[in-house]
């Protein structure tokens, strides 16, 4: 199981954006499981959980309140080394996610890939699509990428230290920074990274404020799946740092990232469970800010 799952939030549009989604990367991707909580504040709502080239995501349908934007956006890399169509994939992916959406860079040569564009597609994600030939530790095909915009435009090195320090198998792989001469960046700050949390790759650069008018919100979370209380209690301890922000296995660490610290065992109980059992879940976890593993358990057992 994929320890740490990127969770979209949608109005109404999460099973239709999976679809498009899976149709758009073909190849090992699908929609795993559909299925709908009630009685929420936001009533009935879709939770899906789908792959795209074996990378697993999870999506809701819970109201308009959070809008993407692209501070986290997802890499896509394609390695002629390994595949002798990528450039021509690359292509085809970028002409299905522009449909409806926007160009953010578009897709053409730069001094760090022969080709490469950042496109927002038209439910609100953004996508890197870059064709690249590694050197040295192979990189997955798709990694999250987190752009910490701030006033001094110098925080990521900071934030992914100190996720660094909380995640086990962790490590920094390869840092650039911004030359002089970029203002309103400034010289040092991170012009990328990348990194590795519970063995899973993410990268992340440093933005300004004065360039960027935009910062995280709930519209993606990271999802970690815990397979004890233990386990919960230390990623909320480590992590929570915004009190009215948790809720529901929701928190926001100090850098404005979004997470959920989430029993797997609860999502063996929503997908298992009877429509009861289902019910009596939801109307318990709705309750509480840090989930209660054992509570939970006790409420799916009726007792």
């Amino acid at each position: 199981m994929q320890k740490i799952i990127p969770h979209l939030w949608y109005d109404k549009e999460a099973k239709a954006a999976a679809e498009f989604y899976v149709s758009v990367f073909g190849e090992d991707s699908k929609i795993n499981s559909v299925r709908v909580i009630s009685g929420t504040p936001s009533g009935d709502c879709d939770i899906v959980s789908f792959k795209l080239w074996d990378y697993e995501f999870m999506s809701i349908s819970a109201g308009p309140y959070f809008k993407a934007n692209p501070s986290i956006s997802f890499m896509v890399n394609f390695d002629p080394s390994k595949d002798s169509e990528a450039s021509n994939k690359i292509d085809a992916i970028w002409n299905k996610l522009i449909v409806g959406g926007k160009v953010l860079m578009p897709l053409q040569e730069y001094p760090f890939s022969k080709r490469y564009g950042w496109v927002e597609d038209a439910y609100g994600f953004s996508w890197q699509l870059i064709l690249t030939n590694p050197d040295g530790e192979e990189r997955p095909r798709i990694i999250p990428s987190l752009l910490f915009v701030t006033d001094t435009g110098v925080k990521a090195e900071e934030a992914t230290d100190f996720y660094l320090s909380i995640f086990k198998d962790a490590k920094r792989g390869a840092i650039a920074r911004y030359p002089a001469g970029m203002e309103p960046i400034k010289e040092g700050s991170v012009m990328f990274t990348d990194f590795t949390l519970e063995g899973q790759w993410f990268t992340a650069m440093d933005g300004s404020s004065a360039m960027h008018k935009f910062a995280f919100n709930e519209a993606v979370s990271l999802l970690v799946n815990c397979n004890d209380q233990e386990e919960i209690d230390y990623y909320w301890g480590k992590l929570s740092a915004v009190p009215e922000a948790e809720q529901c296995g929701w928190l926001k660490d100090k850098y404005g990232l979004s997470w959920q610290i989430t029993p797997v065992a609860m999502d063996e109980m929503m997908a298992k469970g009877s429509p009861e059992q289902v019910a009596r879940v939801t109307e318990a976890f709705l309750k509480m800010k840090k989930f209660d593993l054992a509570a939970l358990t006790r409420v799916y057992e009726g007792k």
